[in-house]
């Protein structure tokens, strides 16, 4: 079915849903019958399975009753839509983003369908901040295609996209789980691709790879992390919400007040935290922007970012104007989003700064902290670069050139670098 094809049955079944329980003023409506899931597919947006077995309309009738009676209470948060996976976080999301007006939209067992069907009133009608989708897994139990899957996804986006083009939405991948639980690893890994393609180009939708975070080496979840290979325990949420807030950061909802660290004696900024001056791409200087010409670089209270390329894979790279001739020390602190991959420039070699574990190279590092700040240090002596990252070493002996710029690049996911800080050595 097309886009605009969906959205006209979509209107359609909207008014005709409100016309039914505008009319016979006489005949007393059944309680909470707007919430109830429409007896029969005909007329509804998007395709696939929508779910009525006793206790799912139960559920569905029971949560969004509660949703409505607090929806002034809820508007303009951030609304996670989802299923049992984004339900089982709880209201306030276990208190993962402090400061952040969050609403939870999940219901257990729904569908792609079921939550285009439920947009407007669930998420929609909040005036929402933003939203962080998750969706997908049980219609691959009803037997759904991927390709099917895909195309209601493309609709929410649409509509998020129609509703308010400036409003975030963050995608997270399909969650692994097993064959045992009819969600075989090849069919979540091809649904995520198709994802990937319905992002592509989206400059509203940043896509984070929570599929790998979680995957076990056959693409299946991790015991340890999901104990019946389909919803994760304390330990895969907690890895949920640090995945999330590196990108929650970027967009304005945490981390919106200046970095107050100061450089230890003899080291000078070489990014001043508020803009790009002194860095820019080889023919230019970007000197008082907070972003780059084409917005994949980006300051923000003490934070270099390199954004997620909407391509989903895209080589950028920016430099500082000056060059370093000298021995120096080179520190700086990075956050990777999961799999992220980015680089170091020494005056010309690159240094692979990357989410290590799952993208590589330095996978068996012991002390790397997953969605979190790590540091870098390189010392450069004699044209040869010695790099640890947190104490571990990197590279023990990189070549460099005599003299050149600093760099940072940009392919996938989210970077973020910040104390960026040399000393120049004898």
């Amino acid at each position: 079915m097309k886009i605009a094809t969906a959205f006209r049955s979509f209107v359609v079944w909207a008014v005709l849903a409100g016309s039914t329980l505008a009319q016979s003023p006489g005949a007393p409506a059944a309680p909470d019958s707007r919430f109830q899931i429409p007896a029969t597919d005909e007329g509804l947006p998007g395709a696939g399975p929508i779910r009525r077995l006793e206790w799912f309309r139960n559920l569905w009738v029971q949560r969004r009753a509660g949703w409505a009676a607090r929806q002034e209470l809820d508007r303009h948060s951030l609304v996670f839509l989802g299923d049992s996976i984004t339900q089982g976080w709880g209201d306030a999301m276990g208190g993962n983003f402090p400061g952040v007006k969050v609403a939870n939209r999940g219901i257990s067992g729904d569908t792609s369908r079921g939550m285009l069907v439920r947009l407007e009133e669930d998420v929609l009608s909040l005036q929402p901040t933003g939203v962080v989708l998750l969706l997908g897994t049980n219609d691959l139990e009803e037997g759904a295609d991927p390709e099917t899957i895909a195309g209601n996804l493309r609709l929410i986006v649409a509509r998020l996209k129609q509703h308010d083009p400036r409003m975030p939405v963050i995608l997270c991948d399909v969650f692994p789980s097993a064959a045992s639980k009819s969600r075989p690893a090849d069919k979540i890994k091809r649904l995520n691709a198709l994802y990937a393609a319905v992002a592509k180009g989206q400059t509203q939708v940043t896509r984070i790879e929570t599929w790998k975070l979680f995957a076990n080496a056959a693409g299946d979840a991790k015991p340890e992390e999901f104990p019946d290979l389909l919803h994760p325990n304390a330990v895969g949420y907690a890895k949920w919400a640090a995945a999330l807030r590196p990108v929650l950061a970027t967009l304005g909802y945490l981390e919106n007040t200046p970095d107050a660290f100061v450089p230890e004696p003899g080291f000078v900024s070489l990014f001043n935290g508020r803009d790009l001056t002194g860095w820019g791409f080889r023919t230019n200087e970007f000197a008082g922007l907070t972003k780059s010409t084409d917005r994949r670089y980006v300051a923000r209270h003490g934070r270099l970012i390199v954004t997620t390329p909407t391509e989903g894979s895209r080589v950028e790279q920016l430099w500082t104007t000056r060059s370093f001739p000298m021995n120096f020390t080179l520190k700086l602190e990075f956050r990777a989003t999961p799999n992220a991959d980015s680089g170091i420039f020494i005056r010309k070699p690159q240094l692979q700064c990357r989410d290590y574990p799952l993208a590589g190279p330095y996978k068996e590092l012991k002390r790397y902290k997953a969605q979190d700040w790590n540091e870098v240090v390189i010392v450069v002596k004699d044209n040869v670069a010695h790099c640890t990252c947190n104490g571990e070493v990197l590279e023990a002996a990189l070549p460099v050139p005599a003299t050149g710029p600093i760099g940072l690049e940009g392919d996938s996911g989210q970077m973020e670098y910040r104390r960026i800080r040399l000393r120049e050595d004898r």
